[in-house]
């Protein structure tokens, strides 16, 4: 019993080894606490009508507390329902397309015998992640525009009338669609690229042996050895259904009041609040999207678990 209880007092001895792991881990955790949870005191803005007239601490000390009245707008709105459809809708979409597009074409490359030109294509489509979306909106009004766009003058060669693109709801659900696959394309093709490159070769030189073509080594080896990434990259983006990416349904529309129903986000109905709104209700709406995410994230996870609990994040 004496050895087994100085076994364990070795064990929970603080070592050299605890205190270097401590260190290193230091920067990360004070950034943590500076920038990540400290800020989380802000959250009672949401159930202030917060005004500006002072230092932060006395505006949140002065303002009138209010309840849940800042998260009237949000639910109460005429177009809450336009709003959360097209969130939900595009965010569903996304998720789908931003695994099977990049799984799809990281596959293709990763078959490809010439290294050079699997680097160009992989270059190639990474390019457009490190536009930035006012960038984009130049470049698909450029397309699209009604006088001068390439768009409207391919039409005038065919002998057709222009389309005011601008106007035409029922084509922007398509055109959003394909921006996002188009410029996060690249991101998530060398993630899983990274993924294959770290499968174990041998595992395909046996599969040649065995007389297995292409198809059946990527069906049998290269997905299943896959799939922990895709699930992790899955479970991360059900996390933010309840976000938008705010560029891409403000700057590329360019806030066109023709295609509110269809380009109209939770990201950019808050924003447009915020000019005749107050600051709480921006945090109200940014605190339901974070709790909604969190609770996105854990169903995900837990179906995932109950499905196969190895690929389950926690």
């Amino acid at each position: 019993m004496d050895m087994k209880g100085g076994r364990k007092r070795l064990r929970t001895r603080w070592r050299t080894q605890d205190t270097e792991l401590t260190l290193l881990a230091l920067p990360t955790t004070i950034w943590y606490i500076l920038f990540c949870f400290l800020p989380m005191f802000g959250l009672i803005i949401a159930f202030k009508d917060f005004k500006i007239h002072g230092g932060f601490l006395s505006n949140v000390i002065h303002s009138e507390w209010t309840g849940f009245k800042n998260f009237e707008f949000l639910f109460k709105s005429n177009d809450a329902w336009v709003v959360i459809r097209n969130t939900l809708g595009y965010n569903l979409i996304f998720i789908i397309l931003s695994i099977a597009v990049p799984v799809t074409l990281a596959l293709m490359i990763g078959q490809l015998h010439s290294r050079k030109a699997g680097k160009i294509y992989q270059t190639m489509m990474f390019l457009p992640y490190f536009l930035s979306w006012v960038v984009v909106s130049a470049i698909v009004w450029a397309f699209l525009s009604f006088d001068k766009g390439i768009a409207n003058q391919f039409l005038a060669d065919l002998g057709k009338d222009p389309v005011n693109w601008y106007m035409e709801p029922k084509y922007w659900p398509y055109f959003l669609v394909f921006m996002n696959v188009w410029k996060g394309l690249g991101y998530g093709m060398v993630v899983y690229l990274a993924t294959i490159t770290g499968i174990d070769s041998t595992y395909y030189e046996a599969a040649v042996i065995d007389g297995a073509s292409k198809w059946q080594q990527a069906r049998f080896i290269t997905l299943p050895l896959m799939k922990l990434v895709i699930v992790m990259m899955f479970i991360l983006a059900v996390g933010r259904i309840f976000y938008t990416d705010f560029g891409l349904f403000f700057q590329v529309p360019r806030d066109s009041n023709s295609l509110f129903n269809v380009a109209t986000t939770i990201d950019v109905l808050v924003y447009k609040q915020l000019k005749t709104a107050t600051v709480g209700m921006a945090s109200a709406s940014a605190f339901v999207q974070s709790v909604m995410g969190c609770v996105t994230i854990l169903i995900a996870n837990w179906v995932v678990r109950r499905v196969d609990p190895d690929s389950a994040m926690m």
